[in-house]
């Protein structure tokens, strides 16, 4: 087949921020290689509620930044003229995110969908994108069910799943000391998907879950649910939230007066503007479990300066996952020489590979995990703080062999 070479000079990037804006190219596709004139990348995320800081518009700009990239590696060597960024609001419903991802397939064009938080709402995004073919990158879904029971050949999950929290942060806290555990998690997919993985990281490293307690998703107040976590004396509560409904419980949990009686807060998923957010002084000490830090190593540094000169604000690793799923779908697309779902999928499987965001990572072939480095971290004390967002300190590296559960353990069946 020949390639759509890219025209010198030509301005590529365009910036679709509607839906309704996005469309299909030409007729009659690009030289046979391409299903029209262009590649459609489209983000599909909470722009509005609780998951907005830690995803949100702020991930549409990390998307584009790796178009950019990918512009000036390749220039006139590309082999497609046009890439669109795109991106609509899922609301964190599932129902939602299915009839906006069918959207974005059929009307919109796209030729992937990246991001998607909210497991719930990620699962229904797998199967539309089984249905029509097409890629999904997801970056901010937890559940292992994504590259498990419901997996597919065109999901990949690409930053981290329960597993790899609870692997951390679970059996840790679990073998130094803290033995009786009670877990309060959000009543959908990913706390009950997180409830179980570290119901099972917990048993393992020895310890013991006295109970469950489900809480509405979203929620503001969590008085009633943690007077009754804390009724059972137990050595830890684990909160299994995130986003706004983790810095709320968080607050309360800090004004319980639990943490006097000697209980400690163990957090299942935290990212760096939940801290910011609440407060360095709100979370000191505690450890948990990340997929990237922006201050961890030279090249992640220097990434993060430059998604702060775009936005203002420091990555999360959710910003730097859908970097790197963007670029590392644009590679694959320029070594297929084609947006054709079924060469990408080709090129993607069992890549090995190194980028800002993953460190010795593999694609994986027979459950699309992509597996890398994670980081066991510790919130510091205000005194420990040398600039803005310098929050973490790295305790311990959980290879990849290690922070991911086996691929013949998953369950799927592609």
């Amino acid at each position: 087949m020949k390639s759509k070479r890219m025209r010198a000079g030509a301005s590529a990037l365009t910036a679709v921020l509607l839906l309704g804006a996005c469309g299909q190219g030409g007729p009659g596709g690009s030289d046979g290689d391409f299903s029209d004139d262009k590649l459609v990348l489209a983000v599909l995320n909470d722009q509005s509620g609780v998951y907005k800081d830690a995803s949100g518009p702020n991930s549409v700009k990390a998307v584009k930044m790796a178009v950019a990239d990918f512009r000036k590696k390749y220039g006139d060597k590309a082999v497609v003229d046009t890439i669109e960024v795109t991106s609509t609001d899922h609301q964190n419903k599932p129902d939602i995110a299915n009839t906006k991802a069918s959207e974005l397939y059929e009307r919109g064009g796209a030729d992937v969908i990246l991001d998607v938080p909210t497991s719930s709402a990620a699962l229904a995004v797998a199967t539309q994108a089984k249905n029509h073919k097409k890629l999904f990158l997801d970056v901010s879904a937890a559940t292992t069910a994504l590259t498990g029971a419901q997996c597919n050949k065109y999901t990949f999950q690409w930053a981290y799943n329960t597993y790899m929290l609870a692997n951390g942060t679970g059996t840790t806290v679990t073998e130094n000391g803290g033995k009786n555990w009670h877990i309060v998690y959000p009543d959908y997919e990913f706390g009950q998907n997180m409830t179980k993985s570290f119901t099972d990281a917990i048993k393992k490293a020895g310890g013991t879950v006295q109970g469950t307690i489900a809480t509405p998703f979203p929620n503001e107040n969590f008085a009633t649910f943690l007077t009754k976590a804390g009724s059972s004396n137990p050595d830890v509560i684990g909160t299994m939230h995130a986003g706004g409904d983790l810095i709320n419980f968080v607050k309360q949990f800090n004004e319980s007066g639990l943490k006097e009686r000697g209980i400690e807060l163990a957090v299942g998923l935290m990212l760096i503007t939940d801290i910011h957010s609440l407060g360095v002084d709100q979370f000191a000490g505690t450890m948990f479990t990340d997929a990237w830090y922006w201050n961890m190593d030279a090249e992640a540094r220097a990434w993060a300066d430059r998604f702060r000169a775009e936005t203002g604000t420091r990555p999360t690793f959710e910003h730097a996952g859908n970097y790197s799923a963007a670029l590392q779908y644009l590679e694959a697309v320029q070594a297929a020489g084609t947006d054709d779902a079924d060469a990408v999928v080709g090129e993607l499987e069992g890549k090995k590979l190194n980028d800002v965001f993953l460190r010795n990572g593999e694609i994986r072939a027979k459950d699309h995990s992509v597996v890398h480095d994670a980081y066991l971290v510790r919130v510091k004390k205000p005194a420990e703080v040398k600039e803005e967002w310098d929050y973490e300190e790295i305790v311990a590296t959980i290879p990849a062999s290690k922070a991911f559960a086996p691929a013949e353990a998953s369950g799927c069946s592609m």
